[in-house]
C-alpha cells in the first residue's frame, strides 16, 4: 500500500470515528425533570429518587434538577414540557394525569403529545383517616358511605379526576353507590392534603402510601383500606387490602419518565438506558421499599402500547364520576 492510499484509508478512518462520536449522543448541559404537583407528594419524590439514583450513579456527564411546575392538576407542567419540543434536556414524571386531563377537557394535550421513555412502577392508593376519626376499618368507612355518601369529605391531589380520585369512585362503584354521590376535594399536592386532614379539615385523603408512612407509624393517622393486591410491608403490615374486606378494589397509579414530543431513537435509546441503570441498583430498590412502590419497569415501545389500553380504561371510570361523556 502505497503512502498515499495509507493516507485515504486513515483519513476515512478517522471520519467514520467522528460520525460515530457525534451518533452516540448524551446530554450537553443540565436536564431538568419537571413535576405537576408541589414538593412532598409522591411525585414529587418519584423525580427526587430518579435524580438521586443518576446523580450518584454518575449516569449522565451533566447536572440534572427537579423543577416544582405545580397547578392545573398538572397542566401546567405538561405545557411547559410540550413546548420544548425536541429537547432531551427536559424530562418529565408522567403520571396518568396526562390522560384524565385530556379526558375531562383540562388539557388539550394528552400521551401522544409527549415520548413515552419509560414506566418505573406502580404507585398502589391507601385510604387515611385522622387517627382520631370514629372510622377504624374498611368495612365501616363502607357503611358509613352507603348510609350517607355525602358524610365523608375526601381530600386528594392533584384535581378532579385524578387517579386519587378514580380510586375512590372505584371504591363508590365497588359498595353499589353512585360515584357521582362523593363528597371530594381537590389540592395541588398530597403534602396539601393530608395537613388538611391532620388539621380535621377533611375525613379523609386518598394517597400513596409513602406519603402517609410517617405519620401511621407516628399514630396520628390510620389507613383503613389499600388498593393493592396483597399487603405492604413495614408500618402498614397489619393494614388489610380492601379485597380482604370484601371489596373488590385494586388500583394504583404508574409513575413514568417522559419527556418532549420529537427526541431521536438514539435519544430515547440512551435515557432507557440510563433508567434501567439507575433502577437496577439496590439503593432504587430500598426507596421502593421505603416508599411502598411495586417495580413496573417497561420501556418505550410497550408502555406506549400500555398507555393506549389505560386511556380506554380510565375514560370509562371518568364516564361514572360524571367527568366524562
Amino acid at each position: 500500500m502505497n503512502a498515499c492510499i495509507k493516507l485515504i484509508v486513515t483519513v476515512s478512518i478517522a471520519a467514520l470515528a467522528v460520525t460515530a462520536h457525534a451518533q452516540a449522543w448524551s446530554p450537553q448541559k443540565n436536564v431538568e425533570i419537571i413535576v405537576g404537583s408541589a414538593p412532598g407528594g409522591s411525585n414529587d419524590k418519584t423525580a427526587r429518587t430518579v435524580e438521586k439514583a443518576i446523580i450518584e450513579g454518575k449516569l449522565i456527564p451533566t447536572s440534572m434538577s427537579v423543577v416544582n411546575k405545580p397547578g392545573g392538576g398538572s397542566s401546567i407542567a405538561f405545557t411547559y414540557v410540550n413546548q420544548r419540543a425536541g429537547d432531551p434536556h427536559t424530562l418529565l414524571i408522567g403520571t396518568t394525569a396526562l390522560l384524565t386531563n385530556h379526558i375531562v377537557g383540562r388539557s388539550k394535550l394528552n400521551h401522544k403529545d409527549f415520548t413515552a421513555i419509560a414506566s418505573l412502577f406502580n404507585d398502589y392508593v391507601v385510604f387515611a383517616v385522622n387517627a382520631n376519626s370514629p372510622i377504624k376499618t374498611g368495612k365501616e368507612l363502607a357503611a358509613r358511605l352507603k348510609k350517607d355518601p355525602q358524610s365523608i369529605s375526601i381530600g386528594f391531589a392533584t384535581a378532579l379526576g385524578s387517579h386519587n380520585h378514580i380510586a375512590a369512585g372505584m371504591l363508590a362503584k365497588s359498595i353499589d353507590i353512585n360515584p357521582r354521590a362523593l363528597k371530594v376535594v381537590a389540592f395541588k399536592g398530597s403534602a396539601e392534603a393530608i395537613t388538611q386532614l391532620l388539621g380535621g379539615h377533611i375525613d379523609m385523603v386518598t394517597t400513596a402510601a409513602g406519603n402517609v408512612s410517617a405519620h401511621l407509624a407516628e399514630g396520628r393517622l390510620r389507613v383503613v383500606g389499600i388498593s393493592a393486591n396483597q399487603r405492604f410491608g413495614g408500618a402498614l403490615a397489619n393494614t388489610p387490602t380492601w379485597k380482604e374486606q370484601g371489596v373488590n378494589l385494586v388500583y394504583g397509579g404508574w409513575r413514568a419518565i417522559m419527556a418532549p414530543k420529537g427526541l431521536t431513537a438514539e435519544q430515547i435509546a440512551y435515557w432507557e438506558g440510563v433508567l434501567r441503570k439507575a433502577t437496577d441498583t439496590p439503593e432504587w430498590r430500598a426507596d421502593l421499599a421505603k416508599n411502598y412502590w411495586a417495580d413496573d419497569f417497561v420501556t418505550s415501545a410497550q408502555f406506549t402500547k400500555d398507555i393506549d389500553k389505560d386511556y380506554n380504561d380510565i375514560r370509562s371510570v371518568l364516564v361514572d364520576l360524571g367527568l366524562a361523556k
